[in-house]
């Protein structure tokens, strides 16, 4: 066979050899600063060169070319070319700058539904609550749960209304995500956000014995006497002396409980004032020598501290400010 006959296939071979696009294979993971030199190739592109990125990018022409520079040696590509005769891209280049908007679109997208997810909250939010904390003026927890139900409308919100002790216990086995209690004896498995302070004071009801005495005529031991309700729970170290000049006669687990024995008229005790001020200003309770017997409660916010992460709890806890 002739040197000058040749052969169609073999040709057609070495055709399809030089139009075919090379592969290259990116060693190594993509990282943050392969992203740097992506977005630093596109800000190139978008502005028609070094110069003119220079104000998008705010670092210097010799940086933005070190940079094309690690990228190119990154990709084993020549991406553009550059010099006196002004910026262009090659044929490379253009199909990088194409694949670099679509990576950026994606981390764009993932971004986008990560944002969804928080603005699109779903499950369930169990709260246990010392009672009668509505009254409060300052009313955290209630813009609080507003915040959550207009950040995830689709969340169950679960209130239960129990003892401080029961909702220390309930957080603890995880029953409860959150919950707010008076000042106790803090447990090392549990976190705690200060949250409010109220005030309480020494009441009595119209119908007792001591409701038309002024102040003047009150004396401590005069208050000492009469029949008295306490709290079931163990009050704070600094609280059990005032209890203690009290002539305990009735117990309550709450303050709805204390507030029903003092308007029988039979029994004085302590309440917070939010929470009286009802029956003050109807007339139907007093504080006894307020000035004298009086005493400050702190509240936290409660939540364990191995608990797992959980984006609705988390929600809850930024609208509460904490």
């Amino acid at each position: 066979m002739s040197s000058q006959n040749k052969n169609p296939q073999t040709s057609a071979a070495k055709t399809a050899l030089k139009t075919a696009p090379k592969t290259v294979n990116l060693p190594g993971q993509i990282s943050d600063v392969d992203l740097r030199l992506l977005r630093i190739f596109k800000a190139v592109v978008d502005n028609g060169g070094f110069s003119a990125a220079e104000v998008q990018l705010n670092i210097s022409r010799p940086a933005i070319s070190l940079a094309i520079s690690d990228l190119e040696k990154r990709l084993s590509l020549r991406l553009c070319q550059r010099g006196r005769s002004g910026f262009a891209l090659t044929e490379e280049g253009e199909q990088i700058y194409h694949a670099i908007l679509q990576v950026l679109a994606s981390l764009e997208g993932f971004k986008a539904q990560v944002n969804a997810i928080h603005n699109h909250l779903k499950g369930e939010l169990n709260i246990g609550i010392t009672d009668n904390l509505v009254t409060l003026p300052h009313m955290r927890i209630t813009h609080a749960l507003a915040e959550l139900k207009k950040a995830g409308p689709g969340v169950r919100i679960n209130i239960r209304m129990i003892p401080p002790n029961d909702i220390e216990l309930g957080v603890l086995d995880s029953r409860l995500h959150i919950g707010v209690i008076p000042e106790l004896r803090p447990l090392q498995g549990l976190n705690y956000f200060p949250l409010y302070e109220e005030t309480s004071q020494l009441y009595c009801s119209r119908g007792h014995t001591l409701f038309s005495l002024n102040d003047t005529e009150l004396t401590i031991p005069q208050i000492e006497k009469q029949d008295a309700v306490v709290p079931a729970f163990a009050p704070l170290a600094d609280v059990k002396p005032l209890h203690r000049r009290l002539n305990a006669q009735a117990t309550a687990t709450d303050r709805e409980g204390i507030a029903f024995l003092i308007l029988t008229g039979s029994y004085i005790g302590y309440l917070p004032t939010h929470f009286a001020e009802r029956w003050v200003r109807d007339g139907q309770m007093r504080a006894l020598l307020p000035d004298e017997l009086h005493f400050g409660t702190q509240f936290f916010a409660v939540t364990r501290k191995a608990a797992r992460p959980n984006l609705i709890l988390e929600k809850y806890l930024e609208a509460l400010g904490v």
